[in-house]
């Protein structure tokens, strides 16, 4: 009976708890990966769609009216696959890496004043979006400047 109690003790200490916890982040970071290329693969096909319609209807204007669509859905792919490098780089460090998470955000950002309607956002909206821009941008420049530092 001890030496069930020991086995059971050794199997639930910390050292084999940490183990079995990053094979679990190890598990869900692959799930994410996998997963994240069908929402790439999802958006790319979405894109193609979009602009095959685009170009087969042929009304005149129509193309430049839904030119910042076709700019956002290109962002949604590039989002996405900056999505993916950050789990692949957390696959490969285990470390999530601050400086990608913060340049898919300003992409993300971009997105959505590119495709912005104007006529319809309020002023507080943009004010946000300029903070946000403005924040980020800052928070880029401090991570860049101490990575480079590190690498030095």
């Amino acid at each position: 009976m001890k030496k069930l109690i020991k086995q059971l003790i050794q199997a639930i200490s910390d050292e084999n708890f940490r183990h079995l916890i990053e094979n679990v982040e190890v598990v869900v970071s692959k799930l994410l990966s996998l997963l994240m290329v069908l929402v790439i693969f999802a958006v790319l096909a979405d894109l193609a769609i979009f602009i095959v319609k685009e170009i087969l209807s042929q009304t005149e204007g129509s193309f430049n009216q839904n030119l910042f669509k076709v700019f956002g859905l290109f962002l949604n792919v590039l989002i996405a696959l900056e999505i993916l490098e950050n789990i692949n780089g957390y696959l490969r460090k285990h470390v999530l890496q601050v400086e990608l998470v913060i340049v898919t955000s300003l992409i993300a950002i971009a997105r959505k004043i590119i495709i912005l309607d104007l006529k319809i956002t309020d002023g507080i909206e943009i004010i946000g979006l300029g903070v946000a821009i403005l924040a980020l941008s800052i928070s880029y420049l401090i991570i860049r400047s101490s990575n480079s530092k590190i690498e030095d």
